[in-house]
């Protein structure tokens, strides 16, 4: 799940509310507290970073080819951390599997910055978002065992606000560095952060965080269907660089086997969008891939076709940033907009941005208006996103909050996976064309996703 919607995941069984007084930043919860926003806010940085700079890494390490899979990638094995870090801190200390996963978090960073090819630069980035995901999930169990109930609003309102400030500066920082010192910088500077963020979480939890007198039982089978995913989904975005009938023939048998291994992940009727639950999981996966999978090419477009520099092209990811802000505070504060309203403003903020976009690939309209209608596709998710975190516990009971909150977080994943991988093929297979036919075509595959965003819209709301 994306850091940006921390506010409303379930955190599983709670912890016993301590005789404690004072908030998060007081003595018994302090360094734990700054320590794991820190951590949140590297990963946005680095999350919105690779965005920016991408363009910059491909022309290095001539890797155009696999442009899409260094973001697909990454969000197809942070299934897999998901569920490997669920089951592992379920069952024990998840001290181990917080070490496990930000080890691996700063392996992936090492590794992509020092990568001498296109191909380690990717295998780093796979990394990387295994421990990511693993992360994620980790932290949500570390907040349930060490805060107290009355606090847990308080903690999931920082990391919300750690998310926030990268989307702000992030982009344009990375652009600065990627023209200055060079792009490299963006994941080794993190890596050293991460260290510091790590020296002031583990030491405060140790002895504090004691696996459950019951553990759940562990499920291979869970994992099993989880690595059948990535795998799934890995295969589809390396077809976009295939040729003849495997070019074709591969995403169809990759996709299916994606729809098979994500329905024992899910909620009971999400691929057929049936109303209530279903349908809410459903609609996160379409506008998280059509977001998603949009915005890896904005920087691309402003570089490639307007010779803008990295830095200039942030800005469109920065005005995203500062609108979805904005959108997420005023769907918390005016009750008025309700679930249905909510789903429509967000496909219509989406639609809109789209539209902009192709008509400025079509016609080369001034590079100003990419950067607006960006804006437009951030407000649309800053309305809707939430919602749908809120209405997934909503429809959730004691008993499958956690199931359903992971499901609203590899649907996420998956969403965008896919979408970013069905974006690259066509992307693929109109870059003879030349000039912004590309851009306009992995677009076009983002705004049908729009259709479908109108279609299931009014189906996140139960039958009254």
């Amino acid at each position: 799940m994306s850091s940006r919607d921390l506010d409303s995941v379930s955190t599983g069984s709670a912890s016993p509310d301590r005789a404690v007084s004072g908030g998060v930043l007081s003595p018994p919860f302090r360094w734990t507290s700054i320590g794991m926003c820190l951590l949140i806010m590297l990963a946005a940085f680095e999350a919105l970073a690779v965005t920016t700079i991408m363009p910059a890494v491909s022309r290095e390490l001539d890797g155009a080819a696999l442009y899409a899979f260094a973001f697909a990638g990454p969000l197809a094995v942070s299934v897999v951390g998901m569920v490997a870090a669920g089951a592992w801190a379920d069952r024990g200390n998840p001290r181990s599997a917080l070490i496990a996963s930000v080890v691996l978090f700063a392996a992936g960073l090492l590794l992509a910055g020092t990568a001498p090819t296109m191909g380690l630069f990717v295998a780093g980035r796979l990394v990387h978002g295994l421990g990511g995901g693993a992360l994620t999930v980790v932290l949500y169990v570390i907040v349930a065992r060490v805060y107290p109930p009355r606090l847990h609003p308080r903690i999931f309102a920082g990391f919300a606000a750690a998310w926030v400030i990268p989307s702000l500066i992030g982009p344009f920082i990375a652009g600065l560095l990627a023209e200055t010192v060079g792009w490299r910088w963006v994941f080794l500077g993190v890596v050293a952060l991460t260290a510091l963020a790590m020296l002031m979480v583990v030491p405060v939890m140790h002895g504090v965080l004691e696996p459950p007198a019951d553990p759940a039982p562990f499920r291979p089978a869970r994992l099993l269907w989880a690595v059948l995913l990535a795998a799934a989904v890995l295969a589809l975005t390396l077809a976009a660089e295939a040729t003849g009938p495997v070019q074709w023939v591969v995403p169809v048998v990759a996709a299916v086997l994606a729809a098979f291994a994500l329905r024992p992940l899910v909620p009971r009727g999400v691929l057929l969008g049936r109303r209530g639950l279903p349908s809410v999981i459903l609609m996160r996966a379409i506008v998280a891939g059509t977001f998603f999978a949009s915005e890896v090419y904005v920087p691309l477009l402003l570089v490639t076709e307007y010779g803008q520099s990295a830095a200039v092209a942030g800005l469109a990811l920065t005005a995203a940033g500062l609108t979805w802000s904005a959108a997420s505070w005023v769907q918390g504060h005016f009750p008025r907009i309700g679930n249905r309203l909510a789903a429509r403003l967000g496909a219509l903020g989406l639609t809109i941005a789209l539209a902009a976009l192709i008509a400025t690939a079509v016609w080369h309209l001034s590079p100003a208006v990419a950067v607006i209608a960006w804006a437009f596709a951030g407000g649309g998710m800053g309305i809707l996103y939430p919602r749908l975190g809120v209405l997934t516990l909503e429809y959730s009971t004691d008993d499958d909050q956690g199931f359903n909150s992971s499901a609203l977080s590899i649907s996420d994943a998956t969403g965008s996976a896919v979408a970013l991988a069905a974006t690259a093929i066509v992307f693929a297979a109109l870059r003879e064309a030349g000039g912004g036919w590309p851009f306009v075509g992995a677009f076009a595959v983002s705004a049908l996703l729009c259709v479908l965003a109108w279609l299931v819209g009014p189906r996140i709301l139960r039958r009254a």
